[in-house]
């Protein structure tokens, strides 16, 4: 694993409320949320939410999907070019440039002309705009609670088949999309690849999320000793809520409620370099028992 470079950073969950079938009301949503993380919480990287340009449904992911480019990184000066046909990776570019502060732009439906098919799919933008990488969900929420709740994401989008990390000078963060958290493979290859955090743009239901939320994100953020993992959610009445950031140590550092809220963390890397050294698992690991997932 490749040796952490890394300098302490201001993290920011922008946690939204109101969105709805408004596609640029949302996209202003969240700018005013970036615009507040930046000037009144001094952050450096922002957060948004999963889905946040459209209404969470497998109903709606088509017509409000968008082509993103798939060349990095794709200069801020060229998205001008999508603003037609990517009404929201033009504005996401916006937000950073304007602010000069990295965007993980939550996800959006994605559409790929090629294929035709629909993804959910995370970009991210540095300060200058430019389009540096893009996570599509690998793991489709699909699940069927008898007496609860039914949702299949697979009826209308396709899962990604990559795992993706970007540069920061802050360090290596790595990516994944809300029910990717239930696998942890990726955090765990993302740690053995020198990922300083996980971050998990997120919008759990107020069924599993109760259950489920906090456990996933400390078993995320103590079994790899990657910190943190970042949760982003969006808030309607179905949604959980609770945006959070968890530390190597499984401690919650912040959590919001259920309501429209922006998180601020200081992240130090160095606490992670500490936990590792204090329980050395990266070195301790028997491949010659069982595989390396990261190979």
């Amino acid at each position: 694993m490749s040796a952490i470079v890394a300098r302490p950073f201001k993290l920011a969950l922008v946690q939204l409320a109101g969105l709805g079938k408004d596609k640029t009301k949302n996209l202003q949503l969240a700018s005013a949320g970036v615009r507040k993380a930046v000037q009144e919480g001094k952050a450096d990287i922002v957060v948004l939410p999963e889905i946040f340009n459209s209404p969470y449904a497998v109903t709606a992911f088509r017509s409000y999907a968008e082509p993103i480019p798939s060349s990095f990184p794709t200069p801020a000066s060229s998205l001008a070019e999508h603003t037609s046909e990517s009404e929201s990776v033009a504005a996401l570019s916006g937000m950073a440039k304007t602010h000069g502060v990295w965007v993980i732009g939550g996800s959006i439906p994605e559409i790929e002309k090629a294929t035709d098919k629909i993804y959910n799919t995370c970009t991210v933008y540095n300060p200058n705009g430019d389009l540096v990488v893009k996570h599509r969900k690998v793991h489709l929420f699909d699940i069927d609670i008898p007496g609860k709740q039914t949702f299949k994401e697979s009826e209308t989008l396709t899962g990604g088949t990559t795992l993706n990390t970007f540069e920061t000078p802050f360090g290596k963060i790595g990516l994944g999309i809300c029910y990717d958290i239930r696998f942890p493979e990726m955090a765990m290859i993302a740690a053995r690849q020198g990922c300083i955090a996980m971050i998990y743009p997120s919008a759990f239901n107020t069924t599993t999320g109760p259950i489920y939320w906090t456990l996933l994100q400390r078993a995320r953020s103590t079994s790899p000793c990657v910190p943190p993992p970042v949760i982003r959610m969006q808030v309607t009445k179905l949604q959980y809520g609770h945006s959070s950031i968890v530390n190597p140590a499984g401690q919650v550092l912040a959590e919001a409620d259920e309501t429209e809220a922006i998180v601020y963390a200081d992240i130090d890397p160095e606490f992670l370099a500490e936990t590792r050294r204090g329980l050395p698992v990266t070195v301790q690991r028997r491949f010659d028992v069982y595989p390396d997932v990261s190979k």
